[in-house]
């Protein structure tokens, strides 16, 4: 330490000194303003940044809970569009078996007045038919019964007999 008191000189201090002072005065003059403007510049741009981000996440917030109430609303919408519609295909289909059943009933009448219709008619051709069959037989036996004389004189006595008995 002592070489250092040794070699000190008083004007290099001096004028070291005043270099610096005025290396301080001119960076306080030209520098240090626009660097702490920068800087103020900056933090205050960070500030308003952040300030914008809470406001966004606040309109997020928002938005998401108008997104939920959507939502909501859109599935109570649809909860009912659904329940209408199966409410709706319920009571088309049961119309319509009940169509069915009256349509089946009217066919199922139909019928049957068709069936009893065509029986009658069947039962009135084949009664007619019996009766024709029954004339052409009895007219053969009575040709063949009455085709000699004592044949129609034996025929005679007996109706007299049967007509004499009543």
């Amino acid at each position: 330490m002592e070489k250092l008191w040794n070699e000190f000189s008083v004007g290099l201090f001096f004028w070291q000194t005043l270099l610096f002072l005025a290396l301080l005065f001119l960076l306080r003059k030209f520098a240090w303003k626009p660097i702490l403007n920068a800087v103020n510049e900056r933090e205050q741009k960070i500030s308003d940044s952040i300030n914008q981000a809470e406001k966004a996440q606040q309109e997020l917030e928002a938005l998401k809970a108008q997104n939920e109430d959507l939502l909501k609303e859109a599935r109570a919408e649809r909860d009912a569009m659904i329940k209408d519609a199966k409410a709706t295909a319920s009571k088309m289909v049961e119309d319509a078996k009940t169509q069915a059943k009256e349509e089946g009933a009217k066919l199922l009448a139909s019928a049957r007045e068709s069936i009893n219709a065509e029986k009658a008619a069947a039962i009135t051709e084949l009664k007619t038919q019996v009766a024709s069959f029954s004339i052409e037989i009895a007219e053969k036996v009575v040709r063949g019964e009455l085709s000699s004389a004592d044949k129609q004189k034996a025929l005679a006595d007996k109706l007299v007999d049967d007509i004499n008995m009543n």
